[in-house]
């Protein structure tokens, strides 16, 4: 697993929806254009985090999206899962693998994982958004 664009800007886009949310809907448009994202992409995105069940769609003219749980229940982790599948570094267990069970790298990869794992966990969503208060006040 690489953790790509998708993940970065899933977390852009999630910090900038939580950030200027008051419990209305906010339009992909307005996170673009806020964020300096592109629309299309972040069309992608948010389909994968309704299936996951972080953002909800809100329907009409004044629609958009919502965090479907309090930013204090969201963490960097479920994001870049919801976006990239399961954290782990390598396929090291898949069928191509000629060592396929066997392989005794398998404890590095194991740690590797681990670390990603706990790393992405202990970030919420609204840690971050206090974060990017920080900064761009600063």
């Amino acid at each position: 697993m690489q953790i790509t664009t998708k993940s970065e800007y899933a977390l852009l886009a999630l910090i900038e929806l939580a950030e200027s949310s008051d419990g209305a809907p906010v339009s992909l448009r307005r996170i673009a254009e806020v964020r300096g994202l592109p629309e299309p992409f972040l069309e992608q995105v948010f389909a994968a985090l309704k299936r996951a069940d972080i953002v909800r769609a809100v329907r009409g003219r004044r629609g958009g999206f919502q965090l479907a749980r309090p930013a204090e229940q969201v963490t960097a982790l479920d994001v870049v899962e919801a976006v990239e599948g399961p954290v782990r570094p390598t396929t090291c267990d898949a069928p191509v693998c000629p060592a396929s069970g066997e392989c005794p790298a398998v404890p590095v990869w194991d740690r590797v994982t681990k670390a990603m794992h706990d790393a992405l966990a202990s970030f919420t969503l609204a840690e971050l958004v206090a974060h990017d208060h920080t900064h761009r006040k600063g």
